[in-house]
């Protein structure tokens, strides 16, 4: 049996109400013995003051709401305590519950107990923290696909064609005295599996779209030191975030700012300077910009307008292998373009060309074409997996291998489905990605 838990699972801040959450077999035997109302029905929500039955010390005035297994967030017994927001009074119910036998939630266990239940599949579960990490308004849109369930119906097809591509095998193989049934050949197989596999193909360009939805798009901004990529960043940020001044090798540091263009979140980040130099400090500042680089997905390559340096030519050979937009800074010192290019001046403010390139370029203007999609790390990687079991699988089918031999690399695509959904999934695994959430989720 587990443990009855509980949690405070709003902010842990001063306010107007705070909720605390019970979860378990004991959270009506607990409530019961602090609680001065009777909780007759499930469902209800009853006024009363939570009491130290020890002490005879009323603690607050509250509101309770009792939710009887399976009807409730957990699929387990449920008790919420809404009382004043003072902390000072949470941990005093809190500490009762403790007393009578609950123990402190861990990280998203709320979250993995209904899980567990039942009560949600594991792409569901993981949108109840992105969800809540949401910065746009199409992030949320994201969300809210897979916490209600549509973005898991795009499994369904894929896994039950297999299901039955599988049961076929195994039916053939086991049973082929059997003339009335279907007989599964590798063309049959062939033909199945390059449908699926263009489904899988479409779902995995969608989830890396919307993946930079989802997390934002980290952008690296990139150039020889003095170049303007400071006055860039604040002229992005609209604020004077990065320090600027005449001197080369100011910013020594990466510093960070967040900006929203067209519903996707930019997180920017201006870099050190790269060139050579003895200066210690600005090594490892030059050092971490190579880093940022090879991880970002957009490097703003920053460069004078009116002179292109041997550094400079460095860098656009640094850059070449990344999605990258080169532009050129300082167009208001310039009295003529030398070559086709994007021109902005990040002192001035004037930016619009730089915006109006990123928009083109990631097709932010057809946000409005959001529908559901698997675009989670672990969910793109495992279709990624299910594909190349599956071509696998086509392949074998192709050299004519035995059904019984393809049917080995058709489970892994089957079975690497299952995972996605959380469906037989590994404790430790599950335990990793509730890890991620926060207490009281």
């Amino acid at each position: 049996m587990l443990n009855t838990i509980v949690s405070l699972i709003t902010p842990p801040l001063k306010g107007a109400v705070a909720l605390i959450r019970l979860s378990g077999d004991i959270s009506k035997e607990i409530i019961d013995n602090i609680f001065t109302k009777k909780i007759e029905k499930p469902n209800h929500v009853y006024l009363g003051y939570i009491v130290n039955k020890k002490t005879n010390e009323r603690i607050d005035q509250v509101l309770v709401t009792y939710f009887k297994a399976p009807h409730s967030y957990t699929g387990e017994d449920c008790v919420e305590i809404s009382s004043h927001g003072s902390m000072l009074i949470v941990n005093q119910i809190i500490e009762l519950c403790l007393s009578l036998g609950a123990v402190k939630a861990q990280r998203g266990e709320f979250t993995m107990r209904a899980y567990y239940s039942g009560k949600m599949d594991l792409v569901q579960a993981e949108a109840v923290n992105d969800l809540i990490n949401a910065q746009t308004e199409e992030a949320k849109k994201l969300h809210l696909y897979s916490l209600t369930g549509e973005t898991s119906k795009l499994l369904t097809p894929i896994k039950n064609e297999l299901a039955d591509i599988l049961s076929l095998i195994e039916v053939n193989i086991d049973y082929p005295e059997y003339e009335d049934i279907e007989q599964m050949t590798n063309e049959k197989i062939i033909a199945s599996l390059s449908g699926i596999c263009n489904q899988i193909d479409e779902l995995i360009s969608d989830g890396k779209r919307n993946k930079l939805i989802s997390q934002g798009i980290k952008v690296a901004l990139v150039g020889r030191p003095n170049v303007g990529k400071s006055s860039l960043l604040n002229a992005l940020l609209k604020q004077d975030k990065a320090i600027v001044t005449s001197i080369p090798g100011t910013t020594r540091d990466v510093v960070e700012g967040q900006i929203n263009v067209n519903g996707i979140t930019l997180n920017l980040l201006d870099t050190a300077g790269i060139r050579d130099t003895d200066d210690i400090v600005e090594e490892i500042g030059v050092n971490k910009t190579k880093s940022v680089i090879e991880e970002a997905d957009l490097v703003i390559l920053v460069l004078e307008a009116d002179k292109l340096l041997d550094e400079d030519k460095k860098l656009i050979e640094l850059t070449k292998d990344k999605r990258r937009i080169i532009v050129y800074n300082k167009e208001d010192l310039i009295s003529s373009r030398k070559q086709e290019g994007i021109y902005i001046s990040a002192l001035n403010k004037d930016i619009t060309a730089l915006k109006e390139e990123i928009t083109s370029m990631f097709e932010l203007d057809k946000l409005n074409e959001l529908s559901p999609s698997l675009c989670s790390e672990r969910e793109i990687g495992l279709l990624m997996k299910t594909k190349n079991s599956l071509s696998e699988a086509k392949e074998e089918a192709q050299n004519n291998i035995s059904l019984d031999l393809i049917a080995i690399s058709l489970k892994e695509g089957y079975d690497a489905i299952k995972d996605i959904l959380g469906e037989e999934i590994k404790v430790d695994l599950s335990e990793e990605i509730f890890s991620r959430f926060c207490v009281g989720k």
